[in-house]
Parts: structure tokens; C-alpha cells; sequence
């Protein structure tokens, strides 16, 4: 079983910088394809980033365009985002996944088998 622990939330004033890191833990597999979802109260789980291990990276053009990056550390399985000009409508749990099915799409969080426990991030105005 592959365990996934993020970090790097917290509070933060609007305009502000967080990074955040996945870091995999458990059974030593490869990770596949990795991704980043939110979700805020009272909302769906929307999609923000992925990754896959070659570095084919598809982003949620309409909510992060422009202020948010993913990366990935193939050698560790770690995955990272790092948000930059972070919004207050930015606030909200954020999950790493990994293991994206082949078939799966990744934007869809059906797609991927493991997630972690997710990192609260605070934007405020």
C-alpha cells in the first residue's frame, strides 16, 4: 500500500506564495502519474494539476492559469505545486494523487488510486 503525505499549507494573505509537497511513503512502487486536487466547503473536488513521470503536465486553465506550477522529483516520487498570487476563492483542501490509471483521464479523480490525506490552504483577503 502506498501512503501519500502532503505539507506545505497553512495561512497565507492573498497575493501570497505556498508550495506544496507529496511525498509517497509505505510500499515502494512507482507513483505513475501524480496530480493535485482541491476542494473548497460545500463544493466537488475540482481537479488543479498533474504530472505524469515524463513530465506531460496539464493544468485547470480557468481556476490556476498563469499562478500555479507542478513539478515532480522522479528519483523520490515526489510531487510539488507551488502557488503563487494565491486567492482567497483559492482557499481549500488540497489532495495529491497518484497512480493514474492508463485508460484514466487525468483530470478526473476517479483516475488515480492513492491519495493522500490532504493539506488545508487559507487564503485571506
Amino acid at each position: 500500500q502506498v501512503q501519500l503525505v502532503e505539507s506545505g499549507g497553512g495561512l497565507v494573505q492573498a497575493g501570497g506564495s505556498l508550495r506544496l509537497s507529496c511525498i509517497p511513503s509505505g510500499r515502494a512502487v512507482s507513483t505513475g502519474g501524480m496530480g493535485w486536487f482541491r476542494q473548497a466547503p460545500g463544493k466537488e473536488r475540482e481537479f488543479v494539476a498533474s504530472i505524469t513521470p515524463n513530465a506531460y503536465i496539464l493544468y485547470n486553465f480557468d481556476s490556476v492559469k498563469g499562478r500555479f506550477t507542478i513539478s515532480r522529483d522522479n528519483a523520490k516520487n515526489t510531487v510539488y505545486l507551488q502557488m503563487n498570487s494565491l486567492k482567497p476563492e483559492d482557499t481549500a483542501i488540497y489532495y495529491c494523487s497518484a497512480g493514474l490509471s492508463r485508460s484514466g483521464s487525468p483530470t478526473a479523480a476517479v483516475s488515480y488510486e492513492y491519495w493522500g490525506q490532504g493539506t488545508q490552504v487559507t487564503v485571506s483577503s
